[in-house]
C-alpha cells in the first residue's frame, strides 16, 4: 500500500522532531508514504527510506492547495490519500483523490461542529461549509474522539463510512515511570495550591476565562498560584490581563520547557478552559500523572474525563463554576481519582493502518 498524506505541520521537515519520528512509524507501515506539507520558504525535498516528504514552498497561503496538486502530479502511484483536516488540506486531497481515482481519509482533530468554532473567524465559517462538502465525498473518516463522532452522526451528512474513533497516541507509560527533576512547589514556595495549565496560547484555548476564575478563586485563597506554560500569539494579551487584575504574584506564565512531566506530577489539579477541542492530549498526560483536572465541557470530557470522578467538567466560558471548582479541589470537597488510559504503541499502529486498509476497501 503507497499513501499520500496531506499536512500543515512543518515539523515534520525537521529531523529528531516528534512529528518526523512519528511520520517514520507511520511509513514502517506501508510500501511507501509520501508527505505534501503546506509551507512557505524554501525547504528541500527529502526523504528518509520509504518516506518522502514535499514541503509545497509556497509563495503565499493561497497557493497551498494548487501547490499541492501540482506536487501530486510528480508522484507516480498511490492507493489512498490522507489529510490532516477536513478543510484546506482535505481539499486539496479531494482534488488529487478525483483527479488519480484513488481513495480519500479525511481526518478530524478539531470539534468544528462546536458553535464555538464557527463565532471565532470568518475563516472557520468557510471551513465548516468545506467540511460539509468534503464529509459526504470521503471513504473514510477517522476522528480523535467520541465527542466528535457523535457531532457528525447528530448532522444530515450522508456520510459513505461510519467515522472510525482513533484518539491521539499517549504514552502514558512513559509519563507516568519519568521522574520528578523539577518540583513546582519548591521552585514556587510562595504559594500553597498550584494550579497548571499547557496550552497553546491561542483564542480557542481561552486563557483570559482561566485568569478570570483565577482571580475569583485567589480572594478566597490568596497564596494559590497559577502556572502558564505555552506560547503563542495570545501571550501579550494575557500579560496585559494579568497586569490589569494585578495577579503578577500570583501568576507564572512561562514559555514550553521539557518537564512536563515533573510538572504534571508536582502541581495540585490541572486546568483547561478550551472554547473547544477535537481531543485534549494535556488532560491525558495529566491524568496519565496522577493529576486531578478541572476542565470545561469540551474533548474528552464526559469520555475520558468524568464529572466528579477523575476530573470536574464546567461549562463553557463559565468563569465562576472554574473558580468554584477549583476552590473545591483546594478544599479536598471534591474526591477525585486520576484515570490512566494505557494503549502499547504497536497496537495504535496497528489500527492506524487498519484504518488506511479499510478506506481502500471500499473504494
Amino acid at each position: 500500500m503507497k499513501v499520500l498524506m496531506i499536512s500543515t505541520d512543518r515539523s515534520i521537515l525537521i529531523t529528531g522532531s516528534e512529528a518526523h519520528a512519528r511520520m517514520l512509524e507511520y511509513g514502517a507501515l506501508v510500501e511507501e508514504l509520501h508527505i505534501i506539507i503546506f509551507s512557505r520558504g524554501q525547504d528541500a525535498q527529502e526523504h528518509a527510506g520509504n518516506v518522502f516528504l514535499y514541503p509545497t514552498n509556497s509563495k503565499n497561503k493561497l497557493k497551498y492547495i494548487f501547490d499541492a496538486v501540482r506536487i501530486a502530479k510528480t508522484i507516480s502511484h498511490f492507493d489512498i490519500v490522507t489529510t490532516q483536516d477536513s478543510f484546506e488540506t482535505g481539499l486539496a486531497g479531494w482534488l488529487i483523490a478525483q483527479r488519480n481515482n484513488t481513495a480519500l481519509q479525511l481526518q478530524i482533530h478539531a470539534d468544528f461542529l462546536s458553535p464555538y468554532f464557527a463565532r471565532e473567524s470568518l475563516l472557520n465559517r468557510i471551513r465548516v461549509l468545506i467540511a460539509k462538502f468534503l464529509l459526504p465525498r470521503a471513504s473514510g473518516i477517522r476522528v480523535v474522539s467520541e465527542r466528535i463522532k457523535n457531532s457528525l452522526k447528530a448532522k444530515s451528512y450522508k456520510l459513505q463510512a461510519e467515522p472510525t474513533v482513533l484518539p491521539i497516541f499517549v504514552d502514558t507509560e512513559q509519563l507516568k515511570n519519568a521522574p520528578v527533576t523539577l518540583d513546582l512547589h519548591k521552585k514556587h514556595s510562595q504559594f500553597d495550591f498550584i494550579i497548571f495549565m499547557a496550552s497553546r496560547l491561542t483564542k480557542e484555548k481561552n486563557i483570559p476565562l482561566a485568569i478570570e476564575a483565577f482571580a475569583e478563586a485567589v480572594r478566597k485563597h490568596p497564596r494559590m498560584g497559577l502556572v502558564i506554560v505555552g506560547d503563542g500569539p495570545e501571550r501579550k494579551n494575557l500579560e496585559r490581563e494579568i497586569a490589569v487584575r494585578i495577579l503578577q504574584s500570583n501568576v507564572v506564565l512561562k514559555r514550553w520547557e521539557g518537564l512536563m512531566a515533573s510538572c504534571y506530577k508536582t502541581a495540585d489539579v490541572f486546568l483547561l478552559t478550551s472554547n473547544y477541542e477535537g481531543y485534549g492530549r494535556t488532560v491525558v498526560e495529566a491524568q496519565a500523572c496522577g493529576l486531578p483536572v478541572v476542565m470545561t465541557d469540551v474533548g474528552v470530557a464526559g469520555d475520558f474525563i468524568v464529572n466528579k470522578e477523575n476530573g470536574l467538567v464546567v461549562p463553557v466560558g463559565d468563569a465562576h463554576a472554574l473558580a468554584d471548582a477549583i476552590v473545591r479541589v483546594k478544599e479536598k470537597k471534591a474526591a477525585l481519582k486520576a484515570r490512566v488510559f494505557h494503549q502499547e504503541k504497536s497496537e495504535y499502529l496497528r489500527a492506524y493502518r487498519r484504518a488506511w486498509e479499510a478506506c481502500g476497501s471500499r473504494d
